[in-house]
């Protein structure tokens, strides 16, 4: 798929803020996503964003009733907003429970919602414009990863009784068939985070902190990454599946799945990592909540600021090669003409 580039200044997408920031290697312009095709600003507030790889398409949660054409009810609703257009499209099949996801490939849109007395994932093909429920789980937990298509998603579920019966769960790339990973060493595993091939797969032990790999190839399960006697959470798995970022004590650590050594990134908390697992998206370690965000080059060691105001990130909130990043901010000044006190979704690019 070839990905639209943003030609001209769509509404809402003037920046208030400096068009390059200073100390940064890459000039700078930020927009507002959250907003109608003309420019109407919305009328609730919008969370959970999360960008294709190939930066063309984010899809977001708002309680807005006025970004999409015809669009009159007042639930949290999931949004696919095309970049090159402003176009926005809603998706609605149960009420989204957690950030809304895109695949890999941008062509796939899913989030958890209850159905009956049940959690499913419920997926919307952009192409085919239908609906399906992949999978239903436990009404206790249930997270869920994408990988590049319908093929390959990853489940992690954890029923209560019996606890024996904690795993993840894998719907395989060549069958469609689940492939099941016991999870012997604790309790309820959790935050999957699955490369875009289906072949591996980092998840957080639910009850000790440690962080797990799995592998395709012999079914083999590897860790905890962090060593011994640490603690240590899950961020993500990057889309190739080389990198997987984790927290441990105030620091960063950014784990190369095939030498198992990590790249230690002191007195920061990592929020993302791109597809290619070379640009870390990070806040100043400690936060709780919403704080300036800045992009990291894993080589160089640069750092670029996405925004010196309080916003918050998602995983896959960064496209390939660090280009795009989406976030959140209830502040006011990032973009013009920001004047409906909500939180809104915002777009930082960088050229």
């Amino acid at each position: 798929m070839i990905c639209g580039a943003i030609t001209a200044v769509l509404p809402g997408a003037a920046s208030a803020e400096p068009s390059a920031d200073a100390g940064s290697v890459r000039p700078t312009a930020v927009e507002r996503v959250s907003v109608a095709a003309d420019g109407t600003q919305a009328n609730d507030d919008s969370s959970g964003a999360s960008i294709a790889p190939a930066g063309h398409r984010v899809v977001f949660t708002s309680y807005a009733n006025n970004l999409s054409p015809g669009d009159t009810g007042r639930n949290e609703e999931a949004f696919v907003r095309e970049l090159a257009t402003g176009q926005n499209r809603k998706f609605g099949s149960g009420y989204p429970v957690g950030p809304p996801m895109l695949s890999s490939d941008g062509e796939i849109v899913a989030h958890l919602g209850y159905r009956y007395n049940h959690m499913a994932l419920y997926q919307y093909s952009l192409g085919s414009m239908g609906w399906w429920t992949a999978y239903t789980c436990s009404i206790h937990t249930c997270d869920a990863a994408m990988g590049e298509g319908q093929g390959q998603q990853a489940f992690s579920v954890s029923f209560r009784h019996p606890e024996t019966n904690q795993r993840v769960e894998i719907r395989r790339p060549d069958t469609g068939g689940l492939q099941t990973i016991d999870v012997v060493h604790n309790r309820a595993p959790i935050r999957p985070s699955i490369s875009k091939d289906g072949t591996r797969l980092a998840y957080q032990d639910g009850g000790e902190k440690d962080v797990f790999l799995w592998d395709w190839s012999g079914n083999a399960v590897t860790g905890p990454i962090e060593g011994p006697g640490k603690a240590a959470e899950l961020v993500q798995l990057s889309d190739e599946g080389g990198k997987a970022v984790y927290l441990s004590g105030s620091d960063t650590y950014v784990h190369d799945t095939a030498s198992g050594t990590a790249q230690h990134v002191p007195n920061v908390k990592g929020v993302a990592i791109d597809p290619t697992g070379r640009y870390l998206l990070h806040t100043p370690s400690g936060t709780t909540g919403p704080a300036p965000l800045t992009l990291r080059d894993l080589v160089t060691g640069t750092d670029e600021t996405v925004t010196d105001r309080p916003a918050s990130a998602e995983v896959d909130a960064v496209s390939s090669g660090g280009r795009h990043v989406v976030f959140q901010s209830a502040a006011d000044d990032i973009v013009p003409g920001d004047t409906n006190g909500k939180t809104d979704i915002f777009l930082r690019t960088f050229h």
